[in-house]
């Protein structure tokens, strides 16, 4: 195997292990918020309870998407070191605002886990509001710089090498617009497939009209 083959490779395998935990832990934050956005609206507690349920696999699933990541922003340096001299200034304000959109998932996700018994019921719903608008900013400036590299944008050739360079005409680059319209929405929708179990659990079952009772 030539060294191109295997840099292609270990990127293909990367990426197809991340999107699985990535697409899940976009979509998932929104679940949250509208189970305790119901929650806090009709004062039923069960809705709370589910959405507790829920924060575990939240946590692991924004763990391991974070590892995943930090392994694949290695691999663009290091797998492909020509690439990213040549474009490195053009989509790095991309990565650099997803990393802010990170950061700031992060700090609270950690206030809604840990924040149970310390945080309002309203203070946590607040909590899942920029963790589900900055989830779907990961994911949408991801999406710029995979825009990029299909059309490129924002420099123009000199020598061979880019020249007047233009980081904003890149971060909105042609093919952009119409993927971050897209590209949140299909995440939204496998972590909606447990909601039918976890609300014929029993204890929805009892307690919520629109469910049908165990016997």
């Amino acid at each position: 195997m030539d060294n191109l083959l295997a840099a292609r490779t270990l990127m293909g395998v990367s990426l197809a292990f991340h999107i699985i935990y990535a697409t899940i832990g976009i979509g998932l934050p929104l679940m949250l918020m509208i189970a305790e956005g119901i929650s806090l609206r009709s004062g039923n507690d069960l809705y709370h309870q589910m959405a507790r349920r829920w924060v575990r696999p939240a946590g692991l699933l924004f763990a391991i998407g974070a590892v995943s990541g930090t392994i694949l922003s290695f691999e663009l340096g290091f797998l492909w070191p020509r690439f990213m001299a040549f474009s490195g200034a053009l989509i790095g304000l991309a990565f650099t605002i997803e990393g802010f959109a990170f950061f700031t998932e992060a700090i609270f996700l950690a206030l809604y886990i840990y924040g149970e018994k310390r945080l309002s019921r309203r203070a946590l719903f607040f909590c899942t509001i920029p963790i589900t608008v900055a989830a779907a900013a990961s994911a949408v400036f991801v999406i710029s710089a995979n825009g990029w590299m299909n059309t490129p944008s924002g420099f123009r050739m000199v020598d061979g090498m880019p020249a007047d360079l233009h980081p904003l005409q890149a971060l909105a680059n042609p093919a952009w617009p119409m993927r971050r319209s897209t590209a949140p929405l299909p995440p939204m929708w496998p972590p909606a497939l447990p909601l039918p179990v976890s609300m014929h659990s029993p204890s929805f079952a009892e307690q919520i009209p629109f469910t049908t009772k165990r016997r």
